[in-house]
Formats: C-alpha cells, structure tokens, sequence
C-alpha cells in the first residue's frame, strides 16, 4: 500500500488542558452492517489507498487492512448473498 494522506486533527478523546492530546487522520464510522444495541459493531475507514476495519469494542487490538478493489469484492459477494 502506498502512502495515506490525510490532514490531521485533534481527536474529540483529547482534553482541552494541553495534556491527552491525541492526533488522528482517518475517519472512521460504524459499518451500515452493524447494530445500535451493541452487537456486530465494526468500523470502517477509507481512503484511496486502503479500507480499514476494526472492531468497535476492541479497537486496542488494531485493523485489518484491504484494498479497495478487494474490499470492493467483498461487498459485492455478501450483497449477492456468497458469504
């Protein structure tokens, strides 16, 4: 994969104080195939050269990485109903 490149900012989990000052640079949002009531909780973040997964309730253990056209594939098997 090639280099991301995104603009930084500051996370919305830093304090105000100066101290806890966290930057991040991809966005992430809760996957259409997750639920509100706390079960199959995935995030995704994409950019042009990745997509990002990770799970929302053990973000601590990191993300696997696809490329676009892979992660491409695979949404399109599980809508056909492959998966």
């Amino acid at each position: 994969m090639g280099v991301l490149t995104s603009a930084w900012r500051k996370s919305s989990y830093s304090g105000g104080d100066g101290g806890n000052c966290v930057e991040v640079a991809v966005p992430w949002h809760k996957s259409s195939y997750s639920n509100d009531t706390g079960g199959e909780c995935v995030e995704v973040a994409e950019t042009p050269a990745a997509v990002l997964v990770r799970d929302t309730r053990h973000r601590e253990l990191g993300h696997l990485g696809f490329t676009p056209g892979a992660w491409a594939a695979f949404l399109a098997d599980i809508k056909a109903g492959h998966l």
